[in-house]
């Protein structure tokens, strides 16, 4: 009992003594640790809009955290009462033995090949990145779904990152019927992606013939925009192209069937049935 009770006076005692000092430190960690996520989230996208195809902007990202929150941890230890040389000494030790396995050990630790923010597809999914975790990947599909798709299946399928290119190709396919103009209806279809000022110029836009089918003749128009304007300019060249073959006069092709009669198989047809 007496043991106990001299344990609690020690207690008492300390945080009479070193109880300020013990609130400074929690303080300073605590808003040093919520400061340096929110430095650290903004210098992330500042850098991804900088560079946005660079594979070092993540590790580089990862190593001004690490310093930081070792910064931050050695103030509230000095706070508390820690010796500044020693403090800097161990953050110095820290950062680089952290800053040396980041950089040699990247290559071997297997990435995502995609970050927050970018349109991708994964599987049957087609949504934006929204979040990345240990354990799975938050994506939000154009219908305003979200999905938590574990990472273990990302890494065991197939990915399509839309924002990996800078361009990216468009392609209008039509089909006309076989009586109207094949040479008109390919000037006409090229005019409209020329005339739209989001299609590049180099390669320039083309039209071919895409195959000879059934009940038209399929064309297909080809050109390459920014990749953040794909989806809006093939909808606005598909409704343009649209409009303006309306305009020329050249009709699309649709399903249809011909059905010839024989004329003396239908008379004699016709006369056994008044004969019944």
């Amino acid at each position: 009992m007496e043991n106990e009770l001299s344990r609690l006076d020690r207690l008492s005692e300390a945080l009479t003594q070193d109880g300020q000092a013990m609130v400074l430190a929690l303080v300073i960690l605590i808003i040093g640790l919520f400061a340096a996520r929110w430095i650290d989230k903004g210098f992330r996208a500042a850098l991804r809009r900088l560079l946005p195809t660079s594979p070092y902007v993540t590790t580089f990202c990862n190593i001004v955290y690490v310093v930081m929150v070792a910064t931050i941890a050695t103030a509230a230890a000095v706070e508390f009462g820690a010796k500044p040389i020693n403090m800097i000494r161990l953050l110095t030790i820290i950062s680089l033995v952290t800053a040396g396995l980041m950089i040699f050990l990247r290559p071997f630790i297997p990435s995502l090949p995609f970050k927050v923010g970018q349109t991708i597809k994964a599987g049957d999914l087609l949504g934006k990145v929204e979040a990345i975790s240990l354990i799975n990947t938050r994506l939000r599909t154009f219908d305003g779904k979200t999905f938590f798709v574990p990472n273990r299946s990302i890494f065991n399928d197939i990915v399509i990152n839309y924002h990996y290119t800078r361009t990216r190709r468009v392609k209008i396919d039509v089909g006309i019927r076989y009586d109207q103009d094949l040479i008109k209806a390919k000037k006409v279809l090229e005019a409209v992606m020329i005339e739209d000022p989001r299609v590049k110029l180099k390669p320039g836009p083309a039209v071919y013939v895409l195959n000879l089918a059934c009940s038209s003749v399929d064309l297909g128009g080809r050109c390459w925009v920014d990749n953040k304007d794909y989806w809006v300019a093939r909808c606005d060249l598909l409704e343009k192209a649209k409009l303006r073959f309306d305009n020329e006069g050249i009709e699309f092709a649709f399903p249809q069937l011909d059905l010839h009669i024989n004329s003396d198989q239908s008379a004699h047809a016709a006369l056994n049935v008044s004969a019944a």
